[in-house]
């Protein structure tokens, strides 16, 4: 009788953790999508539920976006002043996973949003914005009881007294009915278990909606309260990372030591990389800028580098004749270096503040629209930043 052996190699593969059930993993937007790839790779790959060139803050998922959200063990997501309406999807489709809001984790620097057209000056370098509330903690490592207050002077949130005390109770890391995953096809090219991958390139981002708006229909959320944007401070992200692997150490304990030494990995990295854009961007420091939107308050904190003022109101609303005027004295005042465009967003807006003016245009993505998803996005995100800072405001 014939005898049918596999190859050395191939019984091997299958005897790796790339082959065993490793958990789905569910993720909001691609910069988180990327520190969750850091802390996996090697073992599974994350799904991605709001594409890059799509606004998280409105967003209406896809048949298969919600596959993947609804096959998953975990869910790790900034949180709701991030995607205010994944929230109940989470409940509906995602109720026994367990959910990780980064934004809330202790130890996560939060900020406010900054009011008016104009932004006051403040000294905060890389202790944050003096009487703006937020924290700082990311140096106490995983110290998940530490809530006291950091030498910034930022009062620190009691996420309990927000309505969040059920939190963890509600998401933690619980018992799982969730059916085995078959993870040897859980990779970027084939992802047909949770809708994800390239064969969705017409569903994420390319579709009926067009780049002009770049998907801000339902995107008119105010800028008050506190700021979302969490994932542009690194030392928030090096926090996250040590969080996320311990998420996935509790519902995976076989691939626990993977995951704590990528995120370690990845830690120290993150720590090389903020000193690499502290080093890019001091000699351009000093230098006024002004953004398309409020959108950078934590990178600039983190980096002793402040923008004078934000075209837009908010991310969804054009500005009025008013703010606009408002804005070219601005920029004629202050002598600005830079206005900086975001992709996809009108360019008149910024031909009308800078026409006539002796300012410099560039280009901030805080999403990373046309970054390569994967293990280096989020470091990528960070140096592309700094890199097109220093660029517009060295000419």
């Amino acid at each position: 009788m014939y005898r049918f052996t596999l190859p050395a190699a191939v019984l091997a593969a299958a005897a790796s953790p790339l082959w065993a059930d490793v958990p789905a993993v569910a993720t909001d937007i691609a910069p988180v999508h990327g520190l969750v790839s850091q802390v996996m790779e090697g073992v599974g790959t994350p799904d991605l539920i709001v594409p890059p060139r799509s606004s998280p803050h409105g967003y209406a998922m896809r048949p298969s976006e919600a596959r993947a959200l609804s096959g998953a063990d975990l869910v790790v997501w900034v949180g709701p002043s991030l995607t205010p309406w994944l929230a109940d999807p989470l409940q509906s489709l995602a109720s026994s996973a367990s959910h990780l809001a980064l934004m809330e984790q202790p130890g996560a620097r939060v900020l406010a949003f900054r009011e008016g057209a104009t932004f006051e000056p403040h000294s905060h370098g890389n202790e944050g914005h003096e009487g703006h509330e937020g924290h700082d903690h990311a140096e106490e490592g995983h110290d998940h009881d530490a809530h006291g207050h950091d030498d910034d002077g930022h009062e620190e949130h009691d996420y309990e007294e927000h309505g969040h005390e059920e939190h963890d109770e509600e998401h933690g890391h619980g018992d799982h009915d969730h059916e085995a995953h078959d993870h040897e096809e859980h990779d970027h090219g084939d992802h047909d278990d949770h809708g994800h991958g390239e064969k969705d390139h017409d569903d994420h981002g390319h579709d009926d909606r067009g780049h002009d708006d770049h998907g801000h229909e339902g995107h008119d959320h105010a800028h008050d309260g506190d700021d979302p944007h969490v994932w542009l401070d690194p030392r928030n992200g090096q926090l996250w990372l040590g969080q996320i692997a311990e998420a996935l150490a509790e519902l995976d304990p076989e691939n626990a030591a993977q995951y704590r030494e990528n995120a370690e990995a990845a830690q120290a990295e993150l720590a090389v990389l903020e000193e690499d854009i502290a080093e890019t961007l001091a000699p351009v420091k000093d230098r006024p800028f002004i953004v398309f939107h409020d959108a950078y308050h934590y990178f600039e904190a983190r980096f002793d580098i402040e923008a004078r003022g934000a075209i837009s109101e908010n991310d969804a609303r054009a500005p009025g004749a008013a703010r606009v005027a408002e804005l070219r004295d601005l920029v004629a005042e202050s002598g600005a270096k830079c206005v900086f465009a975001e992709p996809q967003f009108n360019p008149g807006l910024i031909a009308a503040v800078t026409e006539g003016q002796d300012t410099g245009t560039g280009t901030l993505d805080p999403i990373g629209a046309d970054l390569e998803l994967g293990v280096s996005f989020y470091p990528d995100l960070l140096r592309g930043m700094a890199q097109s800072m220093s660029d517009c405001l060295s000419d």
